[in-house]
């Protein structure tokens, strides 16, 4: 089915019938359909995803857990213990993304989230650049997650009681990650409700990680002082403690994002414009009330914290694992972190298949028609969801034969999220200045352009740390500033594309944007509820 096609100011007043579950037509309430054929487009998804299903979904996208036990060693030995403070400070700064974000998605409950939004915020042009950015941010995102599962799957079958903690070799790792991708791919080609299932499994792991192991290190195997905190243990490295601690940065920079994954999926989910918001915030909430509890419990429970500190010892978490939990509770809590491994890939293909899905639907790219695609049982758009996984197969096979490449990749991988991110606030902020008032069900209200204005601030700061050079004078120019040539070339592809194929003439997307939107809904609301003017 192709979208809907309406004139501009065009609302469809007429409730259609709920599906029956015995069609094979999407299953979704009549309030849901008629709320998405106002915004332009017909139903094909199933909604079976509930408000906790999708807080899991963004949940283990962000994954506290695979992000404190992937970066732990490298905060410790940039800046020490205090480097845990960036969990605090990033995660303030998400959380008032995460709020515009939500007041956006509010109005615009659509699948491909930051695409549909930045397409009404500004236009078609914008949109296909930020859609860019993202997609391939994303794309990364599924390799990266990966790949760094690899050194807890050596050490769940291959530790021992001497070395609990072992990495990968490069054949390894190619072989875990390959396994990875394709368990997730089979598992979220059976549809919406297997995703939301495991997303839950990967929620209830993730707390058990975290909370339960995380509260006995600190009650029973503390063997450092609370002290260390605030103590960077000569992490300065003759350069100042100053830029030792920009430098952990990434610590918190690399963890606070897939919150957004809440919203690509949004047309599976009921009452979207209420539930996703909500998801939203306990997703950079919890999550990073999370973060901070398991750093602090592996930085207070390590036994050799300097040999950390100094980068003697580069994978540290089974080591403090086994002495504190021994060899057996070692490998059950190894099980749990894959389990997290598992979960977060599998909502990072799910929310890359969903916006490759909506930018195909509004053809914007060849080969649209194939990968606008739905099937007709499981309702999953399956040809975008094998489409995302060719590149990080790809890039599998260059990180084998370039092992170190690992960290350059990433380092692309999270300046383009913040990017694409960004580019949804400013695109906000601009439309908040020609006059949109938000119409959705939640909205910031009189705070909107202060907490919007704020994000933006913020996100600059963001994007300038992941840019500025990193290592050390000895370093080459590319490895020192691989992140932003990354994102520069990346971008420059882009835009090449994007100025020669003029997509955006040939899009067949809903007219309209934020404001007229915004219009329409209230008439809608007006139209159906004579008593209420407008939606609050």
């Amino acid at each position: 089915m192709s979208a809907v096609k309406k004139a501009p100011g065009a609302v469809s007043t007429d409730a259609p019938p709920v599906p029956s579950s015995e069609t094979t037509g999407p299953v979704s309430s009549a309030e849901d359909t008629e709320l998405l054929a106002a915004l332009g487009y017909e139903q094909k998804f199933d909604r079976k995803v509930s408000l906790w299903g999708n807080f899991a979904l963004g949940f283990v996208y962000l994954s506290p857990l695979v992000g404190v036990v992937s970066l732990f060693a490298v905060g410790l030995s940039a800046a020490g213990p205090p480097s845990i403070f960036w969990i605090v400070i990033i995660g303030l700064g998400q959380l008032l993304v995460a709020l515009v974000f939500g007041e956006v998605v509010s109005q615009f409950p659509l699948a491909g989230g930051l695409y549909q939004w930045s397409r009404r915020l500004w236009n078609g042009r914008y949109a296909w650049f930020t859609s860019w950015t993202y997609i391939c941010c994303i794309t990364i995102g599924i390799t990266s997650t990966a790949l760094y599962s690899s050194d807890f799957v050596a050490s769940l079958f291959g530790g021992t009681a001497a070395a609990p903690g072992i990495s990968s070799t490069p054949g390894q790792r190619l072989l875990i990650a390959l396994a990875i991708t394709i368990v997730c791919l089979v598992c979220n080609s059976f549809g919406t409700r297997v995703l939301a299932l495991i997303s839950k499994i990967g929620l209830a792991a993730e707390l058990i990680g975290i909370v339960v192991v995380g509260l006995y290190l600190l009650i029973f195997h503390r063997h450092n002082p609370i002290s260390i905190f605030v103590d960077g243990m000569g992490t300065s490295h003759g350069g100042g403690y100053a830029g030792a601690f920009i430098a952990a940065s990434l610590v918190g920079l690399f963890l606070f994002y897939g919150f957004e994954a809440c919203g690509e999926i949004a047309e599976e989910v009921p009452n979207p414009a209420r539930s996703i918001p909500r998801a939203m915030q306990l997703t950079v909430v919890v999550g990073g009330l999370a973060a901070i509890l398991a750093f602090a419990g592996y930085a207070l429970a390590a036994p050799d914290l300097a040999s950390i500190v100094s980068g003697k010892d580069t994978n540290p978490i089974p080591a403090i694992l086994q002495s504190s939990v021994g060899i057996v509770g070692t490998k059950l809590i190894l099980v749990v972190t894959l389990t997290s491994f598992i979960a977060g890939v599998m909502s990072q293909q799910a929310a890359a298949s969903r916006i490759v899905f909506s930018f195909a639907r509004d053809d914007m790219f060849p080969g649209a028609r194939v990968f606008s695609k739905v099937s007709r049982h499981r309702r999953v758009p399956f040809n975008a969801l094998l489409a995302v996984n060719v590149v990080p197969v790809l890039i599998f096979v260059f990180v084998y034969f370039s092992p170190d490449s690992l960290v350059r990749i990433v380092a692309f991988q999270v300046l383009a999220g913040y990017v694409a991110f960004q580019m949804v606030v400013l695109a906000a902020l601009r439309m908040r200045l020609r006059g949109w008032r938000p119409a959705g069900a939640w909205s910031l209200g009189r705070y909107g352009i202060a907490i919007n204005a704020a994000a933006l601030v913020y996100g600059v700061f963001a994007m300038v740390l992941l840019a500025a050079p990193t290592g050390n004078a000895a370093s080459s120019f590319i490895d020192r500033w691989i992140a932003l040539i990354g994102f520069l070339v990346v971008s420059a592809v882009g835009l090449v594309y994007l100025l020669v194929a003029k997509p955006e003439r040939k899009s067949t997307a809903p007219e309209g944007d934020a404001i007229e939107i915004a219009a329409r809904l209230r008439d809608r609301a007006a139209t159906l509820n004579p008593r209420n003017r407008s939606i609050r």
